[in-house]
């Protein structure tokens, strides 16, 4: 069997949304909606937003989790929201929680003009060393990079750049397709 590479089921840079890091909030949002209007209806939707510096190398990467917490900034007075993240806690605690630091309490016209008003740049945060992943690396290489990490797409490079993203979504589909002979 011949070995399935990263490069091969990533989706390039140029084919991924974009923005640059001086964007706001509602300007990545729309750039999220706009590459997502040109995929082939049967291709899975993109869920994350590569973020630019000015000479068009990826810095970032912008999640749907990472703009909900980005618009709610009261998350960021909650003491070990790392640990939290981790564990699993009653609905009693979240709802606890969701009162007690006043979360998502702001009218939703807050949010629309946050998103309006916050840059980009106020809330990325540079990828960690296991984010990446090399373009010839394997699909086995890659699945397992997936499960044992906390994320849903890796940043794929060759070189010292980013050439494209690995979705968790293509690296299912891929091992589906194997199984059913496809």
């Amino acid at each position: 069997m011949r070995t399935i590479t990263v490069g091969e089921l990533m989706v390039p840079l140029e084919a991924y949304a974009t923005v640059s890091k001086e964007a706001t909030l509602r300007e990545a949002i729309l750039a999220l909606e706009k590459a997502q209007m040109t995929l082939d209806p049967s291709s899975h939707k993109h869920r994350a937003i590569l973020v630019l510096d000015d000479s068009g190398k990826v810095v970032s990467k912008i999640t749907m989790k990472n703009i909900l917490l980005a618009l709610e900034p009261n998350y960021g007075k909650v003491e070990g929201m790392g640990v939290l993240e981790r564990s699993g806690f009653s609905p009693d605690l979240i709802k606890d929680m969701l009162e007690s630091h006043a979360l998502w309490a702001k009218p939703l016209q807050f949010v629309v003009q946050r998103a309006a008003e916050l840059k980009v740049s106020d809330f990325i945060h540079p990828p960690s060393e296991d984010e990446y992943i090399d373009e010839n690396a394997t699909l086995a290489e890659a699945t397992h990079q997936l499960i044992v990490q906390p994320y849903l797409s890796l940043l794929v490079i060759s070189g010292d750049d980013v050439v494209g993203i690995l979705r968790l979504s293509d690296v299912f589909t891929k091992v589906c397709d194997i199984i059913k002979g496809d």
